[in-house]
């Protein structure tokens, strides 16, 4: 089982603002400009024998060879523009980091008692210090921030703490925990132009063989970072549907920057009204969810207008093979008999062999139906090139072209389809 991420220690220290400390700030306060890099920040040594790496915006103290720190340093750097394009924010100080891959090549004492449990562990942590002034009001003004990771190279466990160390840097805070570790371990998998699902196999595989945690009870107040592995996993889960389902993510950024700038909201009060869809659509990803599902292609259709046949002629539509299901916006009622006839070709896979509605002969490729009611689905329904089906419940009818719901992003083609209910 792999060890638990991080942990985010934070100490909040209230009062005035004591220039050239901790900080790393000038006489004059947080500068405007990201600060010079200097081979020792916040006042750490490198200890000797140990390889320190400077890049734009990390220093790395490591020992791991030169290659394998620059290779680290590259990948930081490529994450870091993705999570401050995502936050509109770019950062404002050097993130310092400490990554170790063998204890005993560190000096005695030079691994801090607070961050020895985690690279025991194989796992990491971010030390951090914020602080504040107070006001008349008693409310309290984040005026500086600085953190200090500490972590083992593995398992992407140091681009998971930069985000933290970015975040409180750049925030003063990380926000509450379901959503610094979700967006931690998120950040962590982030690839440019890329936001197909790419986890490890082991978190796939709890995550798909594992009952479904509540969505209230992984966004519930009072928990600490740091728990289990498991519990990293399920807000991930939650934070990667909400920032590529476009059902959702125009309302995860908005809150992800209302939590880190501490205004007083919260997942239920965003998402409220949108509960059931929401639950929907996240019982569907844990169970189609596969390496590289496509959370964007598979939302579904919420806005689609349903209503039953006018007319002897049904419906016809056109059916794309890179998307999930489709709303035919035909409303049907139990007992229908519903007819398909279709006609057209797809791929299903760049440089695949065309197939038409009817599939390949695994029958991959072929159109298929599903009826929507009350926020489930009932087992899908071949159709192919002709077909028909008599429905066993009320509903909307949904269709698509049949494919492992972690491929259907290279699909292309179209296929027409009409569908009507018949005498």
């Amino acid at each position: 089982m792999p060890s638990v991420r991080c942990l985010v220690l934070i100490a909040l220290l209230v009062g005035v603002l004591v220039p050239g400390d901790v900080f790393g700030q000038g006489s004059k306060g947080s500068p405007k400009k990201k600060p010079k890099l200097k081979s020792s920040v916040a006042g750490i040594v490198t200890p000797a024998g140990i390889g320190e790496f400077a890049s734009e915006n990390f220093l790395v103290r490591t020992d791991l060879a030169e290659e394998e720190a620059k290779e680290l340093l590259d990948r930081l750097e490529k994450m870091l523009v993705l999570v401050a394009r995502y936050y509109g924010k770019p950062n404002s100080q050097i993130i310092e980091m400490n990554v170790v891959q063998n204890r005993d090549r560190w000096p005695q004492n030079s691994i801090p008692a607070a961050a020895m449990p985690s690279i025991q562990n194989d796992a990491g942590i971010t030390l951090s210090v914020t602080r504040a002034l107070q006001n008349e009001l008693g409310e309290k003004q984040i005026t500086a921030a600085k953190s200090v990771v500490w972590a083992v190279p593995q398992r992407g466990i140091p681009q998971h703490e930069a985000v933290h160390a970015y975040c409180h840097q750049n925030f003063g805070r990380t926000g509450p925990t379901w959503y610094a570790e979700g967006m931690a371990e998120l950040g962590a998998h982030w690839r440019e132009n890329d936001v197909s699902l790419q986890i490890s196999d082991e978190m796939m595989n709890y995550l798909k063989s594992s009952k479904p945690k509540d969505l209230l009870e992984i966004t519930a107040p009072g928990q600490k970072t740091g728990d289990s592995w498991q519990n990293y996993a399920w807000r991930w889960a939650l934070c990667h549907l909400l920032s590529t389902n476009p059902n959702y993510a125009p309302r995860f950024k908005p809150l992800g920057m209302a939590l880190l700038n501490d205004q007083r909201t919260s997942f239920e009060e965003v998402y409220g009204s949108m509960a059931k869809e929401i639950e929907f659509e996240y019982q569907f990803f844990l169970k189609q969810m596969n390496q590289g599902f496509r959370s964007d292609l598979c939302a579904w259709d919420w806005k689609s207008k349903f209503q039953r046949q006018r007319g002897p002629g049904g419906v016809q539509m056109k059916v794309v093979a890179n998307r999930g299901w489709q709303a035919t916006r035909l409303q049907i009622k139990k007992g229908d008999k519903i007819s398909c006839v279709a006609a057209g070709e797809w791929e299903l896979g760049k440089g695949e062999p065309k197939v038409g509605p009817q599939g390949d002969e695994t029958g991959r490729g072929r159109l298929e139906a599903v009826i929507f009611a009350d926020y489930q689905l009932s087992d899908p329904l071949e159709l192919g090139s002709e077909g028909d089906f008599e429905a066993k419940m009320d509903g909307n009818l949904f269709v698509r072209c049949r494919d492992d719901w972690g491929e259907i992003a290279d699909n292309s083609g179209v296929v027409s389809a009409r569908l009507k209910i018949v005498p």
